[in-house]
């Protein structure tokens, strides 16, 4: 019996956190060969949040002994918007019966700018358990 965890993200600009509504953000896990795995795209409401996406982590009973597999799943997420940079957040981990909210702060471009991929993703690293 698979367990789930949800994940749901808050998109904003500047160190005042104003929420961005309208962002395109893609939930993403790594499948095979490195290959992105498109699980949810959801787009941010007027509170710059997003609808939570269910994702299939493993059984807690499973992770309980030294050397067995990580209590959680890990998923990239991937925001844009107009006007932003895009952001790419790696190995979000999100836990069973537990909702993750991730935080994405978005920087805007300099004016007549077209929107790059991110030269440095934020990698997220793993909890000490």
């Amino acid at each position: 019996m698979d367990a789930f965890g949800t994940i749901l993200t808050r998109v904003y600009t500047s160190r005042a956190q104003i929420p961005l509504s309208g962002a395109t953000v893609a939930f993403t896990q790594r499948g095979d060969e490195g290959r992105h795995v498109l699980l949810a795209v959801r787009v941010s409401d007027e509170n710059g949040r997003t609808a939570p996406v269910r994702v299939s982590t493993p059984e807690p009973a499973t992770s309980e002994s030294p050397g067995t597999p990580s209590p959680f799943a890990v998923c990239d997420i991937w925001a844009e918007s107009p006007g932003y940079e895009l952001l790419v957040v790696e190995n979000v981990q999100i836990f069973p019966d537990t909702e993750t909210l991730q935080d994405l702060e978005l920087i805007p471009l300099p004016e007549h700018t077209a929107a790059l991929l991110s030269e440095h993703p934020v990698v997220i690293p793993p909890q000490n358990l």
